[in-house]
């Protein structure tokens, strides 16, 4: 039987800040999400003080009041840390599962010292990322992540790392962790179990799977049996096939007219093609949309259309062609957009794709140029080499970043501390002050 161990690095977008700016350590820290809306990440200093996921504007008292430091999203920090974390974990186990940015799922089967191993893993991350982690270990996947939150909250887990392998407080733990916090159990679900007296996880492990199939479906009733010690979830080490890729945001101010569009859809266009190369897929159509404020009171107007392409294409330049060509049919002056997007869909191979030789492009030169163009952009970050359509950086569309790192910094480190620092981690991330 398989033994998985979870590794989640703690408060990791703070985490990251604080690689940035060391000088942040033990000091109330919150980072906001896209166009600095809404808390997305609170160190614990943070909580303490009852920082929740609350709205930026709601909260600016209070954050004078307690000298919260306050950052922007900064997400090509965030993407090379993540990196760096993920490939230190891969030297631990040979299966590894990145189940997200900031958590993978080790299988540690056959290492004898499980609690040893934790501890190695852990400080091995510190050491090289500078990232704290919590690590829970267990039989099956969702017991190592009910592990890995007790390893986080309780005060009785002191290192971070928490075994429940054949451990004699299985059914203790169960009773400590509320069945709304299990892995894979959400609000509305939690509602009906506690309507039928289930409120913890270990009533859910407890309860009849003939029942559960019943009620729910067969997704509780693997929660509820992976709770029990039954292994039922295996590692995906490969993710399955995107359906379709979507490019959107926010804009940073309210856009009016036709050629400030352009860039916003040009650009979206651009990330949804690089995103679908990395995945070695083309698209077959091209979906554009925007939309209008539904808050404010003014004229609504929420369009969308979706344009078929000749040939099944993985190349930005007709992408773009395609999404602009798309816009040009929806647009309509009068009205203040302040979001926009595109989604490429119709996914398919490129090895699958048919060839025609109605095809106006060379497709092998059209590769090779697309994979230079990608080099560029993930050497030296994203939009180092970018199209004209696109307009240049900090357009006034863009998303809004008040509180972008490397401006919070300057108050608390030198410039000569600052450089060194952001050179050290590597030459993707000293880009970020133009990003």
């Amino acid at each position: 039987m398989p033994i998985f161990a979870i590794v989640d690095c703690n408060s990791f977008f703070v985490s990251c800040e604080r690689i940035l700016n060391p000088r942040l350590k033990g000091r109330p820290v919150i980072v906001l999400s896209n166009n600095d809306g809404m808390v997305v990440a609170r160190s614990k200093e943070a909580k303490a003080l009852g920082i929740n996921w609350d709205a930026y504007h709601l909260i600016r008292d209070k954050i004078r009041y307690h000298d919260i430091q306050v950052f922007s999203s900064n997400y090509p920090l965030y993407a090379e840390m993540s990196g760096r974390v993920m490939s230190v974990l891969k030297g631990f186990a040979p299966r590894v599962e990145v189940y997200s940015c900031d958590e993978a799922f080790l299988d540690v089967s056959g290492v004898e010292n499980l609690d040893a191993y934790g501890h190695l893993i852990r400080e091995t991350v510190q050491q090289y990322c500078g990232i704290p982690v919590s690590i829970g270990i267990a039989r099956t996947k969702t017991l190592a992540k009910l592990a890995n939150k007790l390893a986080k909250s309780s005060p009785k887990v002191k290192n971070g790392v928490l075994n429940l392998v054949d451990s004699p407080y299985i059914d203790e733990a169960l009773k400590r962790v509320p069945a709304a916090d299990v892995w894979g159990v959400g609000r509305r679900w939690s509602e009906r179990l506690r309507g039928n007296s289930i409120v913890s996880a270990y009533d859910l492990a407890m309860a009849d799977e003939r029942w559960i199939m019943k009620r729910f479906n067969v997704v509780l009733t693997r929660t509820a049996l992976e709770l029990r010690g039954v292994f039922c979830l295996p590692l995906l080490l490969a993710p399955p096939i995107s359906k379709s890729i979507m490019s959107s945001m926010s804009f940073g101010k309210l856009v009016e007219d036709f050629e400030s569009l352009r860039q916003v859809i040009s650009t979206y266009a651009a990330e949804s093609a690089a995103k679908m190369r990395r995945e070695g897929l083309a698209c077959s159509y091209v979906v554009v949309f925007l939309e209008t404020n539904r808050f404010m009171d003014e004229p609504q107007y929420n369009p969308s259309v979706k344009v078929p392409l000749p040939y099944a294409t993985d190349n930005t330049t007709e992408i773009i062609g395609t999404a602009i060509a798309g816009l040009e049919q929806m647009f309509q002056e009068g009205y203040r957009y302040n979001k926009g997007g595109v989604m490429v869909g119709g996914l398919i191979p490129v090895s699958e794709r048919q060839v025609s030789l109605l095809d106006p492009y060379d497709r092998e030169k059209v590769a090779g140029l697309m994979g230079a163009l990608d080099i560029v952009n993930t050497t030296y970050g994203p939009g180092t080499l970018r199209y004209g359509s696109q307009g240049f950086r900090n357009a006034k569309w863009q998303m809004r970043q008040n509180h972008l790192s490397t401006d919070n910094n300057r108050g608390l480190m030198t410039d000569h501390q600052q450089t060194k620092r952001i050179c050290e981690l590597g030459q993707s991330t000293h880009l970020i002050r133009s990003l």
